[in-house]
């Protein structure tokens, strides 16, 4: 079967085997430029005269907190005891971007994010962006005090100033306007509402820096009403996707990677999944996932959704659009079949922010009758809000002067706006200027009056997210600095004395209370909301009807996409880590690998191997784009299969002139390429010129750091094989002996006289990873640094090989050459890979091996195994020799080559590097010194707490308490972990379910025998 005996590759430097990688495949460790241990005349047994015994516990300082008394909330909660973690239920929500939270605090320290189970929305699940956003929290850029023209203030003078214009603008009719991303508090559009009545000359403006304006304005004209729908991938069975990344950067990503994934879990219960069909420009998050996956131009998108809609017509008898037929792109009419034969429980979605493409996408779901079903208008969605049509206007006001103040509620269009340098130049000349947000940006340093916000963790806060989806902020730390929430600014501002905390609970008293019947009293529900999180209502209204003339679309679809173009065109895409780049200061996010380039610290112009191959170009060369808008920049070059050919793809998020550190000097920022053509902000244009200048900038990637030599660690079959024999995919291997073929297991000097080495009797810890469900998101690699306190490294270590990361998500290509073909050129051809690979994401950490390689080798035995099957890491005992990690076949071993926390080398990256960076580090974990190998523990301060807590009430754990970071923060449930030992636990029931099905282990052959299983990946083709 083809599918079975696919090549995978990890990167182009494997494929060309260029000379770097040759040198680094078989070289376990990467050269130290200052020590050079593996190469000249240093031997490895030397490496304890280089860096041995000389070295001090320096990290100690590293736990060390400012001399500060926080207190989580109002009144001490009695509950709070020392060396004992709290938990508080919470809201992130920031331009758009939602999850319901529990905070994780120590002593008053939020020092980690977890989703919340009780929402139905995140389902539990996190972000990468949202794991990281408590290191945010504790950036010592934020803002300590309000400022006047930059000068420290005190709020009692800036207030009165403020308001002494804003009644003055009032007197005079002078136009005053407030600039916000989306805003999902109700309580806070409740004072904004109060605040206008108070200031009638003012008008609210809300924009996005990654717009979805097309589809509110796409359904105000469709069906009357300017909201999102609320979509359920877990209804669909066909899901179409065009330039619609729903699983990383559309909105809602976590919780449609928990419905998306319901679809595809397989079971010995369970045989079907979904199949999902993707035509985009670059592979993005989703397009790796798809089951088909099309490469198209951005200059092709209409003409691609045009043609899908004419193939339904024509099945359904409904007026086609008159546009040239598409007869070269591939799966297209194989999708339409696919959708018509599975109407209502069929899904289509585009991420385009073009107002007729997203109104034909709404005619082809009403075709197949899927409103009510896989997406609701019942239940509309909040999460974008923003307006280009009205931002535009603003635009031309501003520079137009009819406008005298602006106040900008923690929006930075200077920077992520298109037109963010009419705004730059138009500031100065306002008679009011106010900034709110709580760092510095290239919006508020230009602004009069700084009035810094809290951080969300310091704040109260609420959100609807969907109508009649409600949830809860609370602080969970005293402010750190004299900043003061939005809400009370804008109270104050209007003369309201009530507090931020008052003013919510009388909006739900006022507002929410009454749509509920369970609870008698305003306190109790209060009570039991904060508690839980999360307030759902769960009704639906009924679903409004499309009422919209598909042809008047027709002259804006062929004027403004071509079936086909010889144009180079660039295409501008958000990163799953860097976002907007909102969080750009935050370095777990800039070191962060994305999930499919595996690239970090910097964007580049992404680019197919045949375009670098027609214009000359390989991989870090920096090359000059000239774009037809008049735009110029120089980019390095990353070839990245699966990109459509005569594109160029660049990452928003980058190129910050006024941050922190960590992020000032990082990339290049390519707003300004965003095309405002008929009043929306369109993310792609046309090149002008390619230029190869003559310098090279090497691209820091981690795929190709650990080579597994070739060897299956990926198995995967088809779901057509798949139910003919639910083993399908597997490979078994078996030794050749004397005495014939034999199984690894029966070839090993672990056993003695019949009886295993380790027999666990009380529990045995593992680990199950379900291809199918991973979506590659990389939430659990965020986590996991969060809990373990893993340093960030910089781009420059990442580029020799040291990044940290204790959990990785490595990414495989396939090749699609002839498996059979075992001649010469059949073995060279197997090394080209398609222009448009198959796509595996497999999360690998330390395997806790029962017969350990890397217990075997140490000669100080640091590393030894615990009798409930955890491979465990002494560090105090670890003088580095790092034979465990020669001897790990997996490579997951992460060795300190310094001491991240206190080296200087890493002030301007690493936020540890202070006191207030200090804070979010976890106590429960040793912050590791240099010199040591450290790797994932499977969370081993979680597994004690838990067992700890369950001896206190006299019982065993409860499957499902005792969590690791990985497996708690995933949106897809892809990793499950518990006691095999437990009979009712859900990892010994999925084992049970899958021995003999779907469940392997990396690397059988070598019989090391892990305690982490993996589900073979299923594709629906």
């Amino acid at each position: 079967m083809s599918e079975n005996t696919k090549t995978y590759w990890r990167g182009i430097e494997e494929l060309n085997n260029t000379p770097e990688f040759a040198a680094h495949a078989n070289n376990e460790f990467a050269d130290n430029p200052d020590f050079n241990l593996d190469g000249g005349n240093t031997y490895r047994r030397d490496f304890l005269k280089v860096m041995g015994f000389g070295i001090a516990a320096a990290t100690l300082a590293a736990c060390e907190t400012p001399v500060r008394k926080a207190i989580p909330y109002l009144n001490k909660p009695e509950d709070i005891d020392p060396t004992i973690p709290n938990y508080y239920s919470s809201t992130y929500a920031e331009g758009g971007d939602y999850c319901s939270i529990i905070v994780k605090t120590r002593e008053g320290r939020p020092i980690k994010i977890e989703g919340n189970k009780n929402s139905s929305i995140s389902g539990g699940g996190l972000s990468a962006r949202v794991g990281a956003s408590v290191l945010s929290l504790y950036d010592k850029e934020r803002y300590r005090s309000p400022k006047i023209s930059g000068k420290n203030s005190t709020w009692e003078d800036i207030d009165t100033l403020i308001i002494t214009k804003l009644q003055d603008f009032a007197l005079a009719g002078k136009q005053l306007r407030i600039v916000t991303n989306t805003i999902l508090s109700p309580s806070l559009y409740s004072a904004l509402a109060g605040f206008v009545a108070k200031y009638p000359n003012t008008k609210v403006i809300t924009y996005d820096a990654n717009s979805a304006s097309a589809l509110l304005e796409a359904n105000k004209l469709s069906f009357g009403t300017t909201v999102l729908p609320s979509y359920d991938f877990s209804k669909a069975n066909i899901i179409v996707s065009l330039s619609c990344d729903f699983l990383g950067t559309w909105f809602a990503p976590v919780e449609h990677s928990n419905q998306y994934v319901k679809g595809r879990k397989l079971s010995n219960t369970k045989k079907q999944m979904s199949r999902h069909y993707q035509f985009e420009s670059i592979l993005s998050l989703t397009g790796s996932n798809a089951d088909f996956r099309t490469s198209i131009k951005p200059s092709q998108e209409g003409i691609v959704v045009a043609n899908l809609y004419n193939l339904l017509a024509d099945k359904a008898g409904a007026p086609k659009i008159e546009v040239g037929e598409l007869k070269d792109i591939n799966n297209l009419s194989k999708a339409a079949n696919d959708l018509w034969n599975a109407k209502g429980s069929s899904l289509v979605v585009s991420g385009s922010n073009d107002t007729n493409v997203q109104i034909i996408i709404n005619s082809i779901n009403t075709l197949l009758g899927n409103y009510g079903n896989t997406l609701s208008l019942g239940t509309p969605s909040y999460y974008k809000k923003g307006d280009d049509n009205t931002m535009n206007s603003f635009v031309d006001e501003l520079v137009s002067g009819s406008i005298s103040g602006v106040i900008f509620l923690n929006a930075n269009p200077v920077y992520n706006h298109p037109m963010g340098a009419k705004i730059k130049n138009a500031i100065s000349k306002l008679e009011l200027s106010v900034s709110t947000a709580d760092r510095p940006d290239e919006t508020n340093v230009l602004c009069t009056y700084l009035t810094p916000d809290h951080h969300y963790l310091e704040s109260w806060s609420d959100a609807e997210i969907k109508k009649g989806y409600f949830s809860l902020g609370q602080p969970t730390i005293s402010p750190l600095f004299k900043t003061r929430q939005i809400l009370d600014s804008i109270l104050t501002w209007s003369g309201n004395t009530t507090d931020a905390y008052s003013y919510i609970t009388n909006y739900w008293k006022n507002n929410i209370y009454s749509l509920q019947t369970t609870y008698q009293s305003f306190q109790s529900f209060w009570d039991n909301t904060l508690h839980d999180g999360v307030f759902e209502l769960k009704n639906t209204n009924a679903e409004l009807s499309f009422n919209f003339n598909i042809a008047s679309v027709t002259e804006s679809i062929n004027s403004n996409y071509k079936a086909a173009s010889q144009d180079i065109e660039y295409i501008l895409y958000e990163k799953v880590g860097m976002g907007t780049g909102s969080q750009a200061n935050n370095p777990w996010l800039q070191e962060f690998p994305e999930p499919v380039s595996k690239a970090c610290w910097d964007n580049y112009a992404s680019v197919s191997q045949k375009f670098a191959k027609e214009k000359d170009l390989s991989q870090g060369d920096i090359i000059k784009i000239d774009t037809k808008n008049g735009q110029t920049l120089n980019l390095p070059v990353l070839i990245q299969p699966g990109q459509a050919s005569n594109t160029i793809a660049i990452a928003i998020g980058y190129g910050r002139e006024v941050a922190g550190k960590a992020a000032i000097g990082v990339g290049k920022n390519v707003y300004p390429l965003v095309n405002t053509t008929d009043n929306k902000s369109k993310y792609f244009g046309v090149v002008s010129a390619i230029t190869k200048t003559s310098e090279n900038r090497t691209i820091a990637q981690t795929q190709t750091h650990h080579t597994l030599m070739g060897r299956p660690v990926v198995q995967e079959s088809t779901l057509k094989e798949y139910l003919k024999n639910p083993e399908a995919g597997r490979y078994k291997p078996l030794i050749k002996t004397n005495q014939g073929d034999k199984k690894p297991e029966d070839i090993t000097m672990w056993k003695t006289e019949g009886l295993e080495t380790h027999n666990y009797k009380n529990h045995a810890w593992g680990l199950i990873v379900d291809l199918n469900s991973c979506t590659g998101c990389g939430s659990c690699v965020i986590s996991c640094q969060a809990e373990n306190n893993i340093p960030v490294v910089g781009r420059q270590e990442v580029i020799n090989r040291r990044e940290m990361h204790w959990i990785r998500i490595d990414r495989y290509y396939s090749s699609d050459a002839d498996p059979e073909d075992k001649s010469l050129m059949g073995y060279r051809n197997m090394e080209d890979p398609s222009d448009n690979p198959k796509v595996i994401f497999q999360p690998v950490m330390c395997q806790h091996c029962n017969n350990a390689p890397c217990e075997t080798v140490c000669p100080v035995l640091a590393t030894t195994h615990s009798t409930e099957g955890l491979n465990q890491m002494t560090y105090n005992r670890c003088v580095g020799t790092r034979y465990c990690s020669n001897n790990c076949p997996f490579k997951v071993r992460r060795f300190n080559w310094f001491s991240y926390y206190t080296n200087t080398k890493f002030a301007e990256i690493n936020p540890m590097m202070d006191d207030l960076g200090r804070m979010v580090l976890n106590p429960d974990v040793t912050v590791r010194a240099r010199g040591v190998i450290e790797k994932c523990s499977m969370c081993v301060q979680r597994i004690q707490l838990g067992k700890l807590q369950a001896k206190l009430e006299r019982r065993r754990p409860i499957d499902g308490e005792i969590e690791t970071a990985c497996s708690q923060s995933c949106p897809a449930d892809a990793l499950v972990f518990g006691d095999m030992n437990d009979p009712e636990s859900r990892i010994s029931k999925a084992l049970a379910d899958e021995n003999k099905e779907r469940a392997y282990h990396m690397l059988e052959e070598i019989n090391v025998k892990p305690s982490v299983s993996y589900l073979t990946k299923i594709r629906n083709v």
